[in-house]
C-alpha cells in the first residue's frame, strides 16, 4: 500500500485461536471500518480483546485470514492504525515528550512535533501536565494522554480496549467526548466496553461475542431493543 491508501476495512475470515486445547476465538467472518462507533460487547473471556489483536495483526490466528483493504498486513501500514489498551503504557518522560515521540518516529522535525504536541495537549485539556512525568499522572490523566498520543498521528481507524475502565466520572466523560468528536470526523471507532450505559451513549453498531463466537452484529438501537440471540438478551438484562 502507498502512503495515501486506506487500510480499511479490517476483515477476518475463518479465524480460530486455540490455546491448550481450548478454543478462544472461532469467528466465521467479521469486518471493521464502518463509520461511527462500533462497540464490541460480551462477558469476560468472550474473546473481545483477542479479536481486536488478531484483526490488528498483533496476534496471529491458528487458522484463518486477516486482510486490510483486501491485502495482507504490511508493517509499513501500522502507522495508519490507532490502538489503545486498557492500561496506558507511557514513556518515562514528560507528557509532552510522550506526544512528540510518535511524530518524531514518523519523521517530523523537532519543532513541528513540539508545536503539534502543544496543540494536542490543549485540545485534550491537559496543558497542566505538559512538563509532568508520565509516572506521576493520575489514572485518568494517563488514559487521556494515551488517547491523545494515539490520535496525534491521525490514524485511519481507532481501536479502544476498555479505555475508561476504573476511571473517575470526569475522566470518563472527557474520553467519551473525544470519542464522539473523533467519530464525527469520519474516523471509525471500535470500542470494547463492559459498560452497557456507555455503549448506549456512544454506539452506532454492536458486535456481541459469546465464548469466542460472534452471535450478533446489529445497529445499537436494534441490539438493545431486539437482540438477535438469547445470550445477548441475558447479557443486557444482567
Amino acid at each position: 500500500m502507498d502512503k495515501t491508501s486506506t487500510i480499511l476495512p479490517l476483515e477476518g475470515s475463518g479465524l480460530s485461536v486455540v490455546r491448550d486445547g481450548r478454543v478462544l476465538l472461532d469467528v466465521d467472518h467479521v469486518k471493521l471500518g464502518k463509520q461511527g462507533v462500533t462497540c464490541i460487547l460480551g462477558h469476560n473471556g468472550a474473546g473481545k480483546s483477542l479479536l481486536l489483536k488478531v484483526l490488528s495483526g498483533l496476534v496471529k490466528p491458528d487458522l484463518g485470514l486477516v486482510r486490510w483493504n483486501g491485502a495482507s498486513i504490511e508493517r509499513a501500514d501500522y502507522k495508519k492504525f490507532g490502538y489503545m489498551k486498557q492500561n496506558a503504557v507511557l514513556l518515562r518522560r514528560s507528557a509532552k515528550a510522550n506526544l512528540e515521540f510518535p511524530l518524531l518516529s514518523f519523521g517530523w522535525s523537532k519543532q513541528d512535533a513540539s508545536t503539534k504536541a502543544d496543540a494536542a495537549l490543549e485540545k485534550a485539556g491537559l496543558t497542566h501536565i505538559t512538563h509532568s512525568s508520565a509516572r506521576v499522572l493520575s489514572g485518568g490523566e494517563r488514559q487521556r494522554l494515551s488517547l491523545a498520543r494515539m490520535l496525534i498521528v491521525s490514524p485511519q481507524i481507532a481501536i479502544l480496549d476498555e479505555p475508561t475502565a476504573s476511571l473517575d466520572p470526569e475522566s470518563t466523560a472527557a474520553i467519551e467526548q473525544t470519542i464522539k468528536s473523533l467519530s464525527g470526523t469520519g474516523v471509525p471507532v471500535i470500542l470494547v466496553t463492559h459498560n452497557l450505559n456507555q455503549a448506549r451513549r456512544l454506539a452506532d453498531n454492536i458486535i456481541f461475542l459469546h465464548q469466542g463466537k460472534i452471535l450478533s452484529q446489529q445497529s445499537s438501537l436494534s441490539f438493545f431493543n431486539n437482540p438477535e440471540c438469547e445470550e445477548a438478551k441475558k447479557f443486557i438484562s444482567e
